[in-house]
Order: structure tokens, then C-alpha cells, then sequence
């Protein structure tokens, strides 16, 4: 499966612990970040990553055609609602894709922590249907 991770920058550390902690799951699939949420990713867990641009340099939006093209099988974004950033990229846009082409977006700990056990468990295998 191909797992998309994006972070505001105050959740990329709370995006590394997850990486960390749910490594096993992780590198059984294939990983896309942006730039930035990607190197950090990589700097503390030796996931291979594909890497976009940074979110605000154009990478959220090479991960929109990503989804566009139903490239993408599940999208973790861990966003800050209360203080994001004006360079950071822009949570709704992500969401519209998703839903519009049926890709689970989970956009907090605990339904990423839902998803990650799902994928695992092989609850997904029904995009490989849907493609």
C-alpha cells in the first residue's frame, strides 16, 4: 500500500514518535511525504521515503495529483487546528481529494493509530479493488 505522511511543524515530532512506534508497520509499505515531514521522518527511523517538495514549496500539491490519480491508498496528516502556519499546507484541499476519491485521511493520533492497525491487519485490501 502506498501511505502519504504529512505534519505541521508542531506536530512533526509527534509525527517521528508515531513513525518510531509503528516503524514495523510502516516500512511494509511504500512511504510518501512532504519534504521536510519526510526527512525528519527518515533522520529517526531508516524509512525509505519518497520525498516531495516541502508542503509549502509545492509538495502538498504534488500529493493532491498523487490522490487525483488514486496513487495514494491512505493519507496520515497531522495538523495543528489551532495555530497553522500561513506556509503550512492547507488541510481542507488534502481532505476534498480524499474524499472525492474514497482514500482514508486520518488527521490525528488516534485515527492514524486506527488506520495503521487496519492496514496491518490487511482491512485495506479492498483499494487494490477500488484501483
Amino acid at each position: 500500500m502506498r501511505v502519504a505522511l504529512i505534519a505541521h511543524d508542531t506536530k512533526k515530532i509527534l509525527m517521528q514518535n508515531f513513525c518510531i512506534a509503528y516503524r514495523g508497520i510502516l516500512a511494509k509499505n511504500d512511504l510518501y511525504a512532504t519534504g521536510t515531514t519526510g526527512r525528519v521522518i527518515e533522520e529517526v527511523t531508516n524509512l525509505s521515503i519518497h520525498k516531495y517538495l516541502a508542503g509549502h514549496l509545492g509538495g502538498a500539491q504534488q500529493l493532491g495529483v498523487q490522490i487525483e490519480n488514486n496513487q495514494i491508498d491512505l493519507v496520515i496528516f497531522l495538523r495543528d487546528p489551532l495555530t497553522p502556519k500561513q506556509h503550512e499546507p492547507n488541510i481542507g484541499d488534502i481532505c476534498k481529494l480524499c474524499d472525492i476519491h474514497n482514500i482514508p485521511i486520518a488527521t490525528n493520533l488516534a485515527s492514524a493509530e486506527l488506520l495503521l492497525k487496519s492496514l496491518d491487519r490487511g482491512d485495506m485490501e479492498w483499494r487494490e479493488n477500488y484501483k
